[in-house]
């Protein structure tokens, strides 16, 4: 999406972690007590390293990458849903500690701003990278948009699998959790509510 040739974006609002968060270190040893703990023996060749590896791992995991959210004017006054659909979704379920992975569908109803269409999907990554329910973490990613980009709507749909209830309890293999947040004119507004959930797929036949 183009904003014009002579068109300089706004100053970008960088978001990051704070790069002094993490101990590594101490995750390590917390690791390895903590298999000891389960009954495991880290004597082997095969399991010595497994508190390195399974700290660098969540260290991954709940650690977004940093990045830009760059704005340009809406100089062309596109007034159409802009949507991201099939965003790749990777959590961790607070409760248990266990990742839960799907998909996250992102739109929004420009109003004087636009952003380049990957920003979608570092969004949903950043709220997705820390201890979550898939209730808040949609609603986080509506509202935040909202507050930086304040177009005129903000829809965001999730689906989920959690392994939080598909490896233990209930043990429901292939159970799908659905989750949205509607704002502005997708909220009040039958007619693109009703666009946007059928663009999003949560309406498909």
């Amino acid at each position: 999406m183009s904003a014009g040739t002579d068109e300089q974006p706004a100053p970008a609002l960088h978001v990051a972690e704070p790069a002094d968060r993490l101990d590594l270190p101490g995750a390590e040893d917390a690791a390895a007590d903590f298999l000891r703990a389960l009954g495991l023996s880290l004597d082997s060749e095969s399991l010595r390293a497994t508190p390195g590896r399974m700290a660098r791992a969540w260290a991954e995991m709940l650690t977004p990458r940093p990045f830009d959210l760059t704005t340009f004017p809406n100089d062309e006054g596109y007034d159409e849903l802009v949507l991201a659909r099939d965003i790749p979704l990777r959590s961790v379920c607070e409760h248990h500690l266990l990742p839960f992975v799907g998909r996250a569908c992102v739109a929004y109803l420009p109003g004087e701003r636009i952003l380049g269409l990957s920003k979608l999907a570092r969004v949903v990554e950043h709220f997705g990278c820390r201890p979550q329910t898939q209730e808040r973490l949609t609603k986080q990613v509506a509202d935040w948009l909202q507050e930086q980009l304040r177009p005129r709507a903000v829809g965001v749909v999730m689906s989920a699998e959690h392994s939080c209830m598909t490896l233990r309890g209930v043990q429901a293999i292939g159970a799908q959790t659905v989750t949205s947040t509607l704002l502005g004119r997708l909220r009040t507004d039958p007619r693109s509510r009703q666009e946007f959930l059928s663009l999003s797929g949560v309406m498909a036949a």
